[in-house]
């Protein structure tokens, strides 16, 4: 039996982040792709590794590709598009229309960081 535990991250793909520890500290990127299940993100121009690709046929060549690697969605603090500083994540319901709707605020100054 699979048991596949879920969690859920305190950022989404497309927000700016910027990263609190590591190599690549102090670097601002957009989130690319989230991996909820394993904890982990890819944020551009961060974690950068170099992947070597050997050629399949004659008249391809051999290459060197760079692109980014994954790091721990906890070594990454979310941008607040109100205040520009580096924030925690709360939660907050808002009464859209008829139903009650969660959306994340900024810890620092309370401004929605979800449409």
């Amino acid at each position: 039996m699979n048991t596949k535990k879920t969690s859920k991250l305190h950022v989404k793909t497309g927000d700016t982040v910027v990263v609190i520890t590591g190599k690549d500290k102090g670097k601002i990127g957009k989130i690319n792709k989230a991996f909820p299940a394993k904890g982990r993100v890819i944020v551009e121009g961060v974690a950068l590794v170099k992947r070597h690709q050997k050629a399949r046929t004659q008249q391809q060549e051999s290459t060197i590709i760079t692109k980014e690697a994954a790091i721990d969605a906890s070594n990454v603090m979310i941008i607040c598009p109100s205040c520009k500083k580096a924030t925690r994540v709360g939660h907050k319901i808002v009464k859209v229309g008829d139903s009650n709707k969660n959306v994340r605020v900024c810890k620092k100054c309370g401004a929605q960081i979800d449409n």
